[in-house]
């Protein structure tokens, strides 16, 4: 059972990391395939925090290679501050590999990120402002720069000023602001140069020939399915492909390789930045589920906007990237509630939807309808099998799984390692 992908069912932060981590011990690659540092993993390893916020997570368990594949944009900057950071932990990173066809994260994407957002105002998507958009644009438009063009100094030069010949207009003319000086930039990216060429592999190769030969590699997503750029919920999306299927294109694998996907959700509904949330709470349910679940950014530290579950999100993630297994997370943070509700329909202008609205407007105007399930007092951080949880903890993630169409086989109890209820094998 060699190719796994993780995926996030909801918007982001449902705890991908948690869940890699609980497999750690059984697989030999981890593979990061889309987005970049806008997004981060927070792990608690022997009650000790790690928060990654471009290397895959699988770098925390010995044995596994962490590899940054072809669909990823990289700030080579928080790269190396990154690996600075963990190996003065004592992390080893040396076994980190990057692919070649990789693209760059330059100093002229986040200006470009940061000036467009404040000029777009209201209708702002809500970015991190860290390039990651700008640079999958330039992707497209055939002016990234690679990973392996920092290995061409001519190469590198041409491309950065083929890229800055429409961007230093915009800059000046349109944003009031300074053009950029591409030999700064070139230079800056030649700097990275040296140190990052004995990491540059072909990962799509390797990754095939290591299936080939029978080893288990895990392929994990930034973000999540709803902030997908074709399935989320557009325009308030990221610039890659987070789904299932984007680890095929991301990492260079065929879909035939891939064998379970094993979709995150978390026991109630977060989001960051802009964007449509029916279940969005602006009341103190909403802060409590804040505060006790600790909802603030890995990376940007940005509060997170709560509210509960909603069946219909993570039901129409599990369609679109046929769900084997679901790994429930933070179902801890809900101890506590006599009642809990879950989104189970919408309410759209007096029509009631059991799916997903096809259009964004009719998903802005989504009112939940809810089912009130009954809570728990009793504190499951310690539960460690399905049966050892509370008759209505059980209950609750029972309806869960009858409503999203997919089992539930692991369930996140707090945030250590070990604090995990384990139902079915991850892997089986």
């Amino acid at each position: 059972m060699p190719g796994i992908v993780v995926v996030g069912s909801q918007w982001g932060d449902e705890g991908k990391g948690k869940a890699t981590d609980q497999i750690g011990d059984r697989i030999d690659y981890c593979v990061r395939y889309s987005g970049g540092n806008n997004a981060g993993h927070t792990i608690v390893v022997n009650g000790e925090k790690f928060a990654l916020h471009l290397l895959p997570s699988g770098l925390l368990n010995p044995g596994v290679r962490p590899v940054i594949g072809n669909g990823v944009v990289v700030d080579l900057d928080v790269l190396f501050a990154e690996i600075d950071a963990l190996e003065a932990r004592g992390v080893d990173c040396s076994g980190l590999v990057v692919s070649a066809n990789a693209h760059v994260i330059t100093s002229y994407h986040q200006t470009i990120d940061k000036v467009t957002e404040r000029f777009l105002g209201k209708a702002r998507i809500g970015t991190t402002g860290r390039g990651i958009g700008p640079a999958y644009g330039d992707k497209i438009n055939r002016l990234g720069i690679r990973i392996q063009d920092l290995f061409d100094e001519s190469i590198l030069a041409k491309k950065v000023e083929a890229a800055l010949e429409q961007k230093n207009h915009l800059l000046v003319k349109v944003y009031n602001r300074r053009a950029v000086d591409p030999t700064e930039v070139t230079e800056h990216l030649l700097g990275h140069a040296e140190r990052i060429k004995p990491q540059v592999v072909d990962t799509a190769r390797m990754l095939n020939d290591e299936l080939d030969a029978g080893k288990v590699v895990l392929f994990e997503g930034a973000q999540a399915h709803h902030l997908d750029v074709d399935h989320g919920t557009y325009p308030y999306v990221t610039s890659s492909n987070p789904v299932a299927a984007g680890a095929c294109v991301g990492a260079g694998v065929g879909p035939t390789r891939i064998d379970r996907v094993i979709g995150i959700a978390k026991a109630y509904t977060t989001r960051v930045g802009e964007g449509p949330m029916p279940t969005e709470l602006l009341d103190a349910d909403g802060d409590r589920l804040r505060e006790t679940g600790a909802e603030f950014g890995t990376t940007t530290g940005r509060n997170r906007r709560c509210g509960w579950f909603d069946a219909l999100v993570v039901e129409h993630a599990h369609k679109i990237n046929s769900f084997t297994d679901i790994f429930l997370t933070k179902l801890d943070i809900l101890t506590g509630w006599e009642k809990i509700p879950v989104c189970v329909a919408y309410d759209v202008d007096g029509v009631r939807h059991d799916t997903m609205p096809m259009t964004q407007t009719e998903f802005h105007h989504a009112k939940p309808v809810y089912e009130f399930l009954d809570g728990w007092q009793e504190d499951i951080s310690g539960c460690r099998k399905f049966g050892d949880l509370p008759a209505n903890t059980q209950a609750y993630v029972k309806r869960l799984e009858e409503l999203v169409g997919c089992r539930i086989s692991g369930i996140g109890v707090g945030p250590g390692r070990g604090e995990v209820v384990m139902i079915n094998d991850l892997l089986a």
